[in-house]
């Protein structure tokens, strides 16, 4: 018997589903890419988008998608991101961003130039699927219709955000219920990713231990939207 909790999966899961299904109503499937970056959020994007092209009438061998990594990754997320790139057949264009870039919202700059330059040499996408929800940073400006043109500043492309109004709790839910490999970061208390310079264990999470030690509670323990990134610096 589905608890509420997976009630409101289900619900967030048709919602995701409508908005996939109108991006690959509106755009042939060559013009459409996946911003990838081995994160919970993007991880639920990307199963669905896969559920949907099942029925699909015809797929490539494999699905565009961009990668930028924070200027100092871990290494656990970037062989997480590789082997799943791998494992879901992903052609997985990897951008570097420069020093002092992040990965949602700080170097910004450096996220504009790896998507020019991705697009300089994928002429041919026109629509971007992203795991941006509500809370992250800048969340709360997009639409709840699932699609946004670029701000101005940015290269052009309309940003397809099938997650927007996911819960933390609902993402949590939805990967473990059906039992979605994901990054090892995750169970060592870490619940945002950036870098290894701005990222460490959600102190919401931590406990002491039997011998007096602090350790962390996995992150699918925790409940609050607004307790999230308490472990980023920014």
């Amino acid at each position: 018997v589905p608890t509420e909790k997976l009630r409101a999966v289900q619900r967030q899961t048709r919602l995701s589903l409508s908005i996939i299904q109108s991006a690959l109503d509106r755009y042939p499937l060559t013009s459409l890419s996946l911003s990838y970056n081995g994160g919970k959020d993007c991880l639920v994007l990307l199963i669905l988008y896969l559920s949907l092209l099942a029925r699909h009438p015809w797929l490539p061998h494999s699905l565009p998608a961009i990668y930028i990594p924070p200027s100092h990754p871990f290494g656990s997320v970037t062989e997480f991101t590789l082997a799943s790139a791998q494992r879901y057949h992903l052609a997985l264009d990897i951008h570097v961003a420069d020093e002092g870039g992040g990965t949602k919202g700080k170097g910004a700059g450096n996220m504009k130039e790896a998507f020019a330059d991705y697009l300089r040499t994928h002429k041919e996408v026109e629509a971007i699927f992203v795991g941006t929800r509500r809370t992250d940073p800048h969340g709360g400006k997009l639409s709840g219709e699932g699609f946004d043109v670029t701000d101005g500043g940015w290269p052009r492309f309309m940003r397809v955000h099938p997650v927007i109004e996911w819960h933390y709790a609902e993402v949590w839910a939805f990967l473990r219920h059906l039992k979605i490999p994901y990054c090892e970061l995750y169970d060592q208390g870490y619940t945002s990713l950036g870098g290894t310079n701005d990222t460490h264990p959600n102190p919401a999470l931590r406990v002491e231990g039997p011998e007096g030690e602090m350790r962390y509670r996995p992150a699918y323990e925790l409940e609050e939207d607004g307790e999230e990134r308490l472990g980023r610096d920014w």
